[in-house]
């Protein structure tokens, strides 16, 4: 089997609410779909779900967008990679790399598509090539952006009521509030649900973050994501609070994680299919960190039905991912079970809903990455 083409979908989908976050400036979902066609007729599907707001620690990694992205797979990778073997995983991302460096959203979305594609050339889902089942069900931690208290505790009881059993409260831009915030939803949600906070670098020094973290202790936080930006600064927090911490910004490639593990900067990692550069690399991310001893989460950019699918690959074929996983409960408009415990659209491009049943996300087991595109929706939100 042979890749002949290569083809690239931007898409806007209709947002349910504002989904924002300290750094964000651009809407969620604006996002790139690509089909990575081959010689026997076989279609994978990967999605690159870029923002140009996001790129790590100290402009270390860049921002992406659709254009970039389109521009960057159609006039750079897609050359490179036809007529190659689409099973021919680690071949492919060295000639990825050697293409051009970095733009890791790109590549992820090939990747996703080699693993889509050949998981439906030998009738096994995506996980059987990630290393195989380690768990059936994804327990999901359901993502609350900036907003106004009122409305974050309704949402989180909301949330609760179907079944969720983590809230991730966004925060980093105001401190009192950030405070504030995480005493309500507490009282509102009881002691036995857990509540973790992501500021997204938003606190301005180490110092501030640890004064605004034991002040949410007594609401027992199961964790702080990456409460300032740098390697450095995570490590002063951490040896500082009793929280743990867990790292996010700072963590793209197995390299960003030793060095966390060297300077014990964090006690956890939030690791991507998309920050490495595919499904491929966030294996090896994930290898590094359980051997330094960091659990992790699979964390995302609130992808479609086609980048959450292989975000549920990651986490059902990982034993190190450990934590609910921010990710969506990817459902098409009219199906699945109408709740808002994981969904951030009010529509979706794929054909069925993915399977959700108390707080956790059910893994499919059809061939490759489980989804199929509904062409119309495609088309309806298709940009250009």
């Amino acid at each position: 089997m042979k890749i002949t083409k290569i083809e690239t979908i931007p898409i806007r989908l209709p947002t349910r609410r504002a989904h924002q976050w300290a750094s964000l400036t651009t809407p969620i979902g604006v996002y790139v779909i690509l089909k990575l066609h081959t010689d026997e007729g076989l279609v994978g599907l990967g999605e690159a779900p870029v923002l140009k707001d996001w790129g790590g620690d100290h402009g270390k990694y860049f921002g992406e967008t659709p254009q970039t992205t389109v521009h960057i797979i159609n006039d750079i990778l897609a050359p490179a990679l036809t007529g190659q073997d689409p099973g021919r995983f680690e071949s492919i991302h060295a000639l990825m790399d050697k293409a051009v460096k970095g733009y890791p959203y790109c590549k992820a979305a090939v990747d996703a598509a080699l693993y889509d594609l050949v998981g439906k050339a030998l009738h096994v889902p995506a996980y059987q090539l990630l290393g195989g089942l380690v768990r059936a069900r994804v327990p999901i931690a359901h993502s609350l952006g900036l907003m106004e208290i009122d409305k974050a505790v309704d949402e989180a009881l909301q949330a609760k009521a179907e079944g969720v059993k983590t809230i991730k409260l966004k925060a980093g831009v105001d401190h009192k509030r950030d405070i504030a915030l995480v005493k309500q939803i507490r009282k509102a949600i009881g002691p036995d649900l857990s509540i973790c906070v992501d500021a997204n670098q938003g606190y301005p020094s180490a110092k501030v973050a640890v004064k605004i973290i034991k002040a949410m202790e007594e609401y027992n936080l199961l964790y702080m994501e990456q409460p300032v930006e740098g390697i450095d600064q995570m490590a002063e927090v951490t040896r500082r609070v009793d929280t743990p911490i867990m790292a996010d910004e700072s963590a793209w490639t197995p390299e960003d994680v030793i060095e966390i593990a060297q300077k014990r900067a964090a006690d956890m990692v939030s690791i991507y299919t998309t920050k490495p550069g595919g499904l491929f690399k966030a294996k090896k991310v994930a290898a590094v960190a359980e051997a330094a001893g960091l659990q992790c989460n699979v964390n995302g950019s609130v992808e479609t039905g086609v980048g959450n699918a292989a975000n549920i690959h990651l986490a059902a074929s990982t034993g190190v991912v450990t934590y609910a996983c921010v990710v969506p409960v990817s459902t098409p408009k009219g199906k699945g079970k109408g709740g808002i415990a994981g969904i951030y659209y009010q529509d979706d491009i794929i054909q069925e809903p993915f399977g959700f049943s108390d707080g956790d996300v059910i893994v499919s087991a059809k061939p490759g990455l489980g989804i199929e595109l509904d062409e119309d929706k495609v088309k309806h939100y298709r940009l250009g």
